[in-house]
Parts: structure tokens; C-alpha cells; sequence
């Protein structure tokens, strides 16, 4: 069972990201507290919405792609902890380009790692004491998202293995890094007891998957909620899709 006290979601302000918010208040115990970051909180009226009918959130201003705000944001979390630690990371904020050869820039390139890639990795640098203590005061338990877990939001197009048409420069490459980023994680707090999961949602129906994508945002989130449920030990620094399906790198 999903019982983590104490969620922080980036990118929560549509699509994936407020789905995530959605379902994971229904939880049959539910989190204490949910911080739901986006860059822009006065243009996010459908988290706003929720925020006012569920005390349990926080909608903090939050941009992955500026790590000199993290200390700010994390100062915001920890006062609201109050000596707790937070449960679970979920780096869900991400953008999208579908460069060819011909078309990548060095710009192009910059934006996505920094957004993809980059953000992830110091957000969870900046917020790993908070899950280290949630870790802590969980001993005894085994590894678990209800423990302490860091999840990254990936795509199978970063996937080495199943890439058999190319293109995609800035989006492939920068999750394939945050694949990395991941395994790394995985290994270098293992000792800690934090769990490192890349989640693939799937090919979704949001503004960044469009129209034609396969399943719509609560047929992910809700897969996702119930991998979550099932991660432990073993699944720790794997990539794994919506539906349970380990992908391999």
C-alpha cells in the first residue's frame, strides 16, 4: 500500500503532474501534506482549486530550471514540516523538443538538459537531507516510496535499447541523462534506504503528448500510484512504465 506522508511534486500544475496530485489525495490513507510546485502558481487555477479544498496542499513557486531557487523552496518545505522528513520526490517537471539532425541546436540542447536532467539531479541533492531524515525515521521498514524514494520522470525514448529510429535529439538525450542520474542515485543511497526509480507514464494525452497519444492522465497515474505501491528493494534504480514493465536502458 501508497502511504507516504509527505509528497513533493514539480511540474503539478497540469497534465501528469496535477493528476498525480489528484489521485494521490484519494490515497486509502492520505498524505499529510502534498507540495505541489510549478513555475507559474497565480496561472495554475486547477491546482489552486484543489489546494482550497484540500488543506493537505501546498502550491509552492518552483522552477527546475533554476537551481539557485531550490534553498528557498526547501526552507518553504521544511518550515512546514516542522522536523519531519519528506517521503517522497517525484521529479515529474519536463519539457519536450523533437529536433531532428538538421534542426538541434546548442540551445535546444542546453534548455532540455538543464529543464530534464539537471534539475532533478540538484533538487534532489538539495531535498535528499529531508528524505534522509524520513528514511531515518522510518527504520526498520524495508525501501519503499512510503519510506523514502526519490522518483524521476522519464521517457522509453531514453532508452538505448529501444531507440530503432533516431531523431528526437534534446528530449532522447537529456532522459537518457536522467536515467543516469537515477542508477546513480540508486546506488550512492542505497545505504540510506532511499529507493531511485526512473517511471515512464506512458504515451499520455496532455498538452506535451497531444491529441493522439494512447491513454489519457488518470489511466497513467493511476498505473503509476499502484507500481509505486509496489517498489521495493529489488526495483530499486530500474526504469519502469506505467504499467509495471521494466525497460531496459
Amino acid at each position: 500500500m501508497l502511504c507516504p506522508s509527505s509528497i513533493l511534486i514539480t511540474g503539478a500544475n497540469r497534465g501528469i503532474g496535477l493528476e498525480l496530485v489528484r489521485q494521490l489525495l484519494l490515497l486509502e490513507t492520505p498524505p499529510k501534506h502534498v507540495f505541489a510546485t510549478c513555475r507559474s502558481p497565480d496561472k495554475a487555477e486547477d491546482l489552486q482549486k484543489l489546494a482550497e479544498s484540500n488543506g493537505a496542499v501546498r502550491v509552492l513557486k518552483l522552477d527546475v530550471s533554476e537551481p539557485e531557487s531550490f534553498p528557498g523552496v526547501r526552507e518553504e518545505v521544511e518550515a512546514v514540516l516542522q522536523g519531519d522528513g519528506l517521503n517522497l520526490l517525484i521529479n515529474n517537471a519536463g519539457i519536450i523538443a523533437r529536433d531532428n539532425l538538421a534542426a538541434v541546436t546548442v540551445q535546444r540542447m542546453e534548455s532540455l538538459y538543464r529543464t530534464n536532467t539537471i534539475g532533478p539531479l540538484f533538487l534532489a541533492k538539495e531535498f535528499l537531507p529531508l528524505i534522509q531524515k524520513a528514511a531515518k525515521a522510518g527504520s526498520g521498514q524495508p525501501m519503499s516510496c512510503s519510506k523514502a524514494a526519490i522518483i524521476n520522470m522519464t521517457s522509453k525514448v531514453g532508452s538505448m535499447e529501444d531507440n530503432s529510429s533516431g531523431g528526437r535529439y534534446p528530449y532522447r538525450i537529456s532522459k537518457a541523462a536522467l536515467n543516469m542520474v537515477t542508477k546513480n542515485l540508486s546506488v550512492d543511497l542505497k545505504a540510506d534506504d532511499i529507493l531511485s526509480v526512473c517511471l515512464h507514464p506512458g504515451y499520455v494525452k496532455t498538452e506535451m503528448g497531444g491529441p493522439n497519444a494512447l491513454i489519457t492522465s488518470e489511466q497513467s497515474v493511476q498505473g503509476m500510484i499502484n507500481v509505486m505501491a509496489s517498489l521495493d528493494a529489488e526495483k530499486n534504480g530500474l526504469m519502469i512504465d506505467y504499467a509495471g514493465k521494466i525497460i531496459p536502458w
